[in-house]
């Protein structure tokens, strides 16, 4: 007779499962904590800003090889701070090395995730998902790649959400590479070439600091929003590459609806 496995051998299968998840939430708080908190702002490049050129300057290939490291753990430890770093990487790099490495972080930090999500609780999910949740995920799966790139291309998604739900559905893992490296180049581009002139910036800014340290006043900070180069055209740019995306699957449906039809 076929012997049933011990009971308690699905509470360690979890276990093992949900380890993974666990390491990356510790190590979420833990990067929040020492890095969330201003450290990867316009404040800490203006501040350490000598340093760092001296450094890219000396060792310009272990500084991107750095960058790139930096923005695979901002990505996907989800620390705040990603865009900048994106903004930065085309004030110390220029803009095809900058985007270049900026892709190469956010690419490997969502697989990363994707990864450790899929396996700790997407096939569980799955598994346990009713039948209309299946089909969901099966209509994901099919047309993957073009709902891929719609999320990534449109800014309205968050980042860290969009390399969640494609683990959850089940999609290929090729897949969501191709798609993530793919639709986030537009915005990168975008936020490279802002950090090119972003050292008139850090003179308008340190000026303006100085003359409110000169007034006595208590509040004066370095400020610098990275979105502000997401002006209303780009953003509607950027939707209309996320729907163009999208008409592979509208013309597939239309085709299933004529055969069902005909």
């Amino acid at each position: 007779m076929p012997t049933r496995p011990p009971a308690t051998d699905r509470p360690r299968s979890l276990t093992r499962r949900l380890l993974p998840l666990g390491a990356v939430v510790v190590l979420a708080g833990l990067a929040y904590y020492f890095l969330g908190r201003g450290e990867l702002s316009f404040e800490a490049l203006v501040r350490h800003r000598m340093a760092i050129d001296g450094f890219v300057t000396e060792y310009r290939v272990l500084a991107v090889l750095a960058y790139i490291g930096l923005y695979i753990t901002a990505v996907a430890l989800s620390v705040p701070g990603a865009v900048f770093l994106t903004v930065s990487g085309g004030f110390l790099f220029g803009l095809a090395t900058g985007v270049s490495a900026a892709v190469i972080g956010a690419t490997i930090g969502s697989t990363l995730i994707f990864l450790v999500a899929r396996t700790a609780l997407g096939e569980p999910l799955l598994r346990r998902a009713g039948p209309r949740a299946k089909q969901l995920a099966k209509g994901f799966r099919d047309d993957a790649f073009s709902y891929l790139l719609f999320l990534r291309l449109v800014p309205a998604f968050p980042f860290f959400l969009v390399n969640l739900v494609p683990a959850f559905a089940g999609v290929r893992l090729g897949t969501f590479v191709a798609a993530t490296a793919l639709g986030i180049i537009p915005a990168t581009f975008v936020f490279v070439f802002a950090g090119q002139g972003l050292d008139s910036v850090i003179t308008v800014q340190k000026n303006l600091y100085q003359a409110c340290l000169a007034a006595g006043r208590s509040d004066c900070r370095l400020t610098f929003d990275a979105t502000d180069a997401l002006t209303p055209q780009l953003i509607g740019a950027l939707a209309a590459l996320g729907l163009l995306a999208l008409v592979p699957v509208i013309v597939k449906r239309l085709r299933a609806r004529r055969s069902t039809a005909s």
